[in-house]
């Protein structure tokens, strides 16, 4: 029954809870936020592996999003679509290779070139 309690907590929650959700969603440490006119997107890294996700600065009207992370010298992993909270979260093994994130929400969107290396 606690669970229960604790599980309706977290969704009442929601996207308020802001990077709370995100490292919810995601695992390890925040290594990044990249802000951008319409939203952000939230950078995680864990024991080699790389996590994403875009968040809109307002939630609750579905807009397209979108977030990808890739590992260099691999293909991009990306989650696109209509939503209404956050799109991802994305994560790819990076190892030590470098990564390059994008973010986008409705015709804005960032691009963090190379990091982590």
């Amino acid at each position: 029954m606690t669970a229960l309690l604790g599980s309706g907590l977290l969704v009442i929650g929601g996207p308020a809870v802001g990077s709370a959700q995100a490292a919810a969603l995601c695992g390890g440490h925040k290594v990044r936020t990249l802000s951008f006119a319409t939203g952000r997107t939230v950078v995680y890294k864990s024991r080699g592996y790389v996590c994403a996700v875009t968040y809109p600065k307002r939630t609750g009207t579905r807009q397209y999003m979108s977030v990808s992370v890739q590992a260099r010298g691999n293909r991009a992993v990306v989650d696109g679509g209509r939503y209404t909270h956050h799109a991802g979260p994305v994560t790819v093994h990076a190892g030590h290779r470098c990564v390059w994130v994008k973010g986008k929400v409705g015709s804005k969107s960032v691009s963090s070139g190379w990091i982590l290396c």
